[in-house]
């Protein structure tokens, strides 16, 4: 199954998570390889989007806050493509999908 387009991707997950870096599960310089930096968060979450147009969603798991699901393939970045997984939810009370994380396919 595909993800809607109108999902909702937290901006402070990108500014203030993904982009910054980090002591521990650092992830901002998994995305500069592929050219995005917290001087381009637009352009990280219109890849997202992209991403998510491109790539089948799988139903990962459910409890008391929502159904997870997860989105596996290429992400496209200004410099270089990363192969990424990323999870989103369908909140029980929200009914739409929101982003939660981003992290490398080590596969």
């Amino acid at each position: 199954m595909k993800l809607p387009e109108d999902v909702l991707i937290p901006r402070e997950e990108l500014t203030a998570y993904l982009l910054v870096s980090r002591a521990k599960n650092d992830k901002s310089g998994f995305l500069a390889q592929a050219g995005f930096t917290q001087q381009n968060p637009d352009m990280l979450e219109a890849a997202i989007i992209r991403f998510i147009r491109d790539n089948d969603a799988v139903q990962n798991r459910k409890d008391e806050y929502g159904t997870y699901y997860r989105v596996t393939g290429t992400l496209q970045g200004p410099n270089g493509d990363l192969n990424v997984i990323t999870v989103w939810i369908y909140g029980a009370k929200e009914s739409k999908y929101r982003f939660i994380t981003l992290k490398p396919d080590k596969e």
